[in-house]
């Protein structure tokens, strides 16, 4: 192996020897290759390498560029489809030199970046954290702007609402209280207002009677539609 110093780099480089008719010089996997013939001396293959050095440094720039980017693409990695207001976005993970995780929703993307030091740690919990976290965010404006919507189109309300994660249904009316799960930011802006209306109609009918469908009607002329996408969830 041979070495050719200079100010700020030092390029190491093979050479090899055999009946070439010219001096080649290649570049690669980041390594300079020099086939010459069998005759040149060694300070003459030294002195054409010193008149190719930023060529070279150039070709072993773009190698490492490549290698970071590979490296980049490795640890950025699509796992599963998130649904947000309705539309399914990819849900992605990455790692970076940060303190915290976090999550930001870029184009149809969902980014979860996490720590360095998250690499070799099982990271679903923190992921599914994110998510709820992001879900809670989205409910509290879309479920508060619902509300509004609908206090004003049906002339009544609740005597308060909690948005709070529960078990096995996307929302409920106990009593004159309408209790709805932050999962609900799953779906689309329609059917988070149509499962207010309904909430809304259990204000006046508790149970699923015919008054409660002919009132549910005279807001959602489709409910029927409406109730078969949602078949089964629990609300």
């Amino acid at each position: 192996m041979n070495l050719l110093k200079n100010r700020n780099n030092i390029i190491t480089y093979t050479v090899n020897k055999k009946d070439y008719s010219n001096l080649y010089i290649s570049v690669q996997n980041g390594e300079v290759i020099i086939n010459a013939p069998w005759y040149m001396a060694s300070s003459q293959i030294q002195k054409i390498v010193e008149n190719k050095k930023q060529w070279i440094l150039n070709k072993i720039n773009e190698y490492e560029k490549a290698c970071e980017k590979k490296k980049i693409l490795e640890e950025y990695t699509k796992l599963k489809k998130v649904k947000v207001l309705g539309q399914n976005y990819d849900l992605a993970i990455k790692y970076k030199n940060i303190k915290a995780p976090n999550l930001s929703i870029e184009n149809a993307e969902i980014l979860v970046t996490l720590p360095t030091r998250y690499k070799k740690i099982n990271n679903d919990q923190i992921i599914k954290m994110l998510i709820e976290k992001m879900y809670d965010m989205i409910a509290k404006k879309e479920i508060e702007r619902a509300m509004e919507k609908t206090r004003i189109m049906m002339q009544i309300a609740p005597e308060n609402y909690e948005i709070i994660r529960i078990e096995n249904t996307i929302a409920k009316c106990i009593d004159k209280n309408i209790i709805i799960n932050p999962d609900i930011a799953k779906y689309s802006r329609e059917t988070i207002e149509y499962i207010i209306i309904h909430e809304f109609c259990h204000l006046k009918y508790k149970n699923h009677t015919k008054s409660f469908y002919n009132m549910l009607q005279t807001y959602i002329p489709n409910y029927e539609k409406k109730e078969r996408e949602l078949n089964k969830i629990l609300y």
